[in-house]
């Protein structure tokens, strides 16, 4: 079992007796763990197939058509087919997700021109070009929380060893360093990337790579100020006048302190990086064209005030998500604050 020393014990008890920031922290892992899972929730393939006495995951795997009898074509199964759906039900039966639809897939027979109101088929409506607004949101949000997760965590990483150097080695080291910084966060970051874009297609990959290379700065002045106070401490003299090497005296007994102050900032870093990602593909230079994202559904409620459904769930899923990053940032800093005392 893991023992907790005593002052982590009192963090935790401090983070508990937040009751906001418990709670938006079950609700957020429980929203980002459902959305893990989309594949099974939201897919116009079923999950599970019966044909014949042969058992079939199409959510999983690629079927021909073939597979469901020998006179059709050795072509990509397409399960909304309705010659296709007959076969399989005439033989066995198919288990389908709560959303039978893709965040890709256009919705046919709407009854109505695209975009569509909510309807018990389409529970959150339609966009305009016809695909289910649900299943967006759900593959929408996982892209949006996974980007954040990898953008805050990399990010932190390059700018606590960016800080940590400035602050323990200090004088010319930490002049030059001070003044790139000053220089590289002037640069125009929107026109720098419309260039970009201009020149490759922008995906998940490359966004992060662009964005990586100015949002390390976020953390720098913090954990410098840490290194720059920790350093003159008596238990770090002691240790460099035993002999012990710079590297392993920042790790050990240096960076911990400077973690305290770097840990309250990650929630609002997240939140940071999702806002960003939705802005830049509510522009238009974020995600591919196609691809499931929150800022391009806002994009579409600003397009399409005829139906405000549309920009209702962009702004209930994004506001929803900022809040709950907002209320587990305030109850990680209140319990990494010492000032704070249990009642």
């Amino acid at each position: 079992m893991l023992k907790l020393s005593p002052l982590s014990r009192r963090r935790l008890a401090l983070f508990r007796a937040h009751r906001r920031g418990l709670w938006s922290l079950r609700l957020f892992a429980l929203l980002f763990l459902v959305s893990l899972f989309a594949e099974f929730i939201a897919n116009d393939r079923p999950l599970l197939v019966h044909y014949d006495g042969h058992w079939f995951v199409p959510v999983l795997r690629d079927y021909s058509e073939d597979a469901f009898g020998a006179d059709l074509m050795p072509v990509s199964a397409d399960y909304t087919d309705p010659e296709l759906a007959e076969r399989i039900a005439a033989k066995g039966w198919m288990l389908w997700p709560p959303v039978s639809f893709d965040y890709a897939t256009v919705v046919k027979d709407l009854g109505a021109a695209a975009p569509s109101p909510p309807s018990f088929r389409n529970l959150l409506g339609t966009d305009d070009q016809a695909r289910d607004v649900l299943a967006r949101v759900i593959y929408g949000f996982r892209i949006s929380v996974l980007f954040g997760f990898t953008l805050t965590i990399i990010s932190s990483v390059i700018g606590i060893a960016a800080g940590a150097v400035q602050g323990f080695y200090g004088g010319l080291v930490d002049l030059l360093f001070q003044r790139f910084i000053e220089i590289w966060s002037g640069m125009p970051q929107l026109y720098m990337l419309i260039i970009l874009s201009s020149i490759i297609t922008p995906g998940f990959w490359i966004l992060l790579v662009f964005l990586l290379l100015f949002s390390w700065m976020g953390l720098v002045g913090v954990v410098r100020a840490e290194f720059l106070r920790g350093r003159n401490l008596e238990y770090v003299r002691a240790a460099k006048a035993l002999g012990v090497s710079n590297v392993t005296v920042m790790w050990r007994h240096i960076l911990p302190n400077a973690m305290v102050a770097t840990l309250t900032f990650l929630p609002f870093t997240l939140s940071g990086s999702v806002t960003i990602l939705a802005s830049l593909d509510f522009l238009g230079f974020g995600l591919p064209p196609g691809s499931p994202s929150l800022g391009e559904l806002v994009a579409q409620g600003k397009n399409n005030l005829q139906a405000p459904w549309l920009g209702i769930s962009a702004f209930i899923v994004l506001g929803g998500m900022l809040i709950l990053l907002i209320f587990i940032g305030e109850a990680v800093r209140d319990a990494f604050d010492p000032r704070k005392s249990l009642r």
